[in-house]
Parts: structure tokens; sequence; C-alpha cells
């Protein structure tokens, strides 16, 4: 990873994590999230995975303020995405458990993000 890749991804995990923290108190089931990312095609590359503990959560969650906090934070970084659908994913714990036995590495792998 380049020195001016590094910087990115270092502004880009705190902003995400701002955006985390805000998920957690505004969504019931709300667990955590995730980035992938390929420096040679940023910010095209671009994919946050949000990930609920159940498929009846995420039902309920609001998926267009997520695309609405997670573009904020990228603007707040001077990242411009166009299309945020396109960027951000949506998965629960209960999905991996049951596909993937837990292993979020496998599933991630198997969805095509470089682990």
């Amino acid at each position: 990873m380049r020195k001016t890749d590094k910087k990115i991804d270092n502004s880009l995990r705190k902003a995400l994590t701002q955006v985390c923290d805000i998920a957690q108190s505004e969504s019931d089931g709300f667990e955590w999230l995730t980035h992938f990312v390929n420096y040679d095609r940023f910010p095209n590359s671009l994919n946050v995975v949000c990930v609920f503990d159940t498929q009846a959560n995420l039902a309920l969650a609001n998926q267009e303020s997520f695309h609405r906090h997670i573009k904020d934070a990228l603007d707040s970084i001077d990242i411009k995405v166009k299309d945020m659908s396109k960027h951000v994913q949506f998965d629960t714990e209960e999905n991996c458990e049951k596909e993937n036995k837990g292993k979020w590495n496998v599933r991630f792998q198997q969805q095509g993000f470089q682990v």
C-alpha cells in the first residue's frame, strides 16, 4: 500500500467508525460495518458492508439512512461516489452463521472481496 493510500484508508476508517457509532444508536440490530477497496480503482472500488444481527432487523432498517450517513462521511473527507447503492451492501450475522458457519472471511471472499 502506498503512503497516500494509507492516509486515505486511515481517513476512511475514522469516517466509517463515526457512521458505525451513529448506526448503532439509530438502528435496532445493527452490529458493525467494514469496507473493502482496491486503491488502483479508488473510489469506484469502494465497498462498505453493513452487518445486522438478524434478517428481521435488516428488513426493518432504513437503508437510505445508511446511504445518507455514509455519503456524508465520505463527503467530509472529500471522497465522492456517484451512486451509494452501488457501494453499500447489507448482510447479517444470522446468514453468515447459517451459510458460512460464522466465517466472515470465507463469506467475503465468496462475494468477491479481497480479504
